[in-house]
């Protein structure tokens, strides 16, 4: 996703400088849109002013802002870092006060839209961070995304994100367990989704996927791997703050077990995959493709 959002950042006209953990494709954007390609985050940060990273995990995250050659090491007074990686809400609250101590600002800034949304420039964003700095920023977000929500101070961003994925997640569960047991009963799945799409059970995600999964085409959007990920940030948080998520503990292990039939990398619509394993059925379409 970091790739098209700086591309669109380039064609909006701004300078900008780019770092990638695959060197080639920090070189590419170079040549593909005028970017500066950078031998490390530090020399990232050196050259600008407002810096938007876009990474799979915590983990992953830390090492580029706070690690050796990291942001950290050549941030300048007065910037910008806004994290739009989904990560662990109290990682960016001392990824913020450790910023501080240079003199820069943090925004914990997760999107949502997947690898289409970051191509088309309509992601959606998640901003948590002091009101003035997102709005100093904010022409920036608009150039990669059309919705943004400032959620509050630092960290409330991310537990918005955690949340919407949360219930996305159980939902994607439920169509699973639902098409499968309408699959294994005879029930055409084009006739289920048009059921669905007229009743209190319709959902966005389900409307959208659904035709991936009739079609057999698993191609990645977003990945069992991330959301997976993801999964476990919510039931971390949850513990955290004392909020019980059986649902989720549950849809967790479902998609762990996906991971281990050789799913990880296929798209998240793929974990239907491991209950028609089960029944000995697929969910396809009726019609010929």
């Amino acid at each position: 996703m970091g790739y098209p959002m700086a591309r669109n950042l380039c064609k909006a006209g701004h300078h900008v400088a780019v770092w990638s953990h695959t060197a080639a494709k920090a070189e590419q954007l170079a040549q593909e849109a005028g970017a500066a390609a950078c031998v490390s985050p530090r020399e990232v940060a050196e050259k600008s002013d407002v810096i938007f990273l876009c990474v799979g995990d915590t983990g992953m995250s830390a090492r580029v802002t706070l690690g050796a050659e990291g942001l950290i090491d050549g941030i300048r007074p007065g910037a910008v870092v806004a994290d739009c990686s989904t990560v662990a809400p109290t990682y960016a609250r001392r990824a913020a006060t450790e910023l501080k101590t240079k003199g820069a600002e943090f925004l914990d800034a997760p999107c949502t839209g997947s690898k289409p949304g970051a191509e088309g420039a309509t992601l959606t964003f998640m901003i948590g961070g002091d009101p003035a700095v997102y709005e100093k920023v904010k022409p920036f977000f608009e150039v990669m995304g059309k919705r943004l929500y400032y959620c509050g101070v630092t960290g409330l961003g991310l537990h918005a994100k955690l949340s919407q994925n949360l219930i996305l997640s159980n939902l994607l569960q439920a169509f699973n367990e639902g098409m499968v047991l309408a699959a294994k009963a005879g029930v055409n799945p084009e006739l289920m989704l048009d059921i669905l799409d007229n009743s209190a059970a319709k959902s966005g995600l389900v409307s959208y996927k659904a035709p991936f999964v009739f079609r057999r085409d698993f191609t990645t959007n977003f990945s069992v791997r991330w959301m997976h990920k993801d999964i476990g940030l919510m039931l971390e948080t949850g513990e955290e703050l004392g909020v019980p998520l059986p649902l989720t503990a549950l849809t967790q292990q479902m998609f762990r077990t996906a991971m281990a039939q050789g799913l990880t990398d296929e798209d998240m619509c793929s974990t239907i995959k491991v209950l028609e394993k089960v029944v000995g059925v697929e969910v396809r379409s009726s019609k010929k493709l």
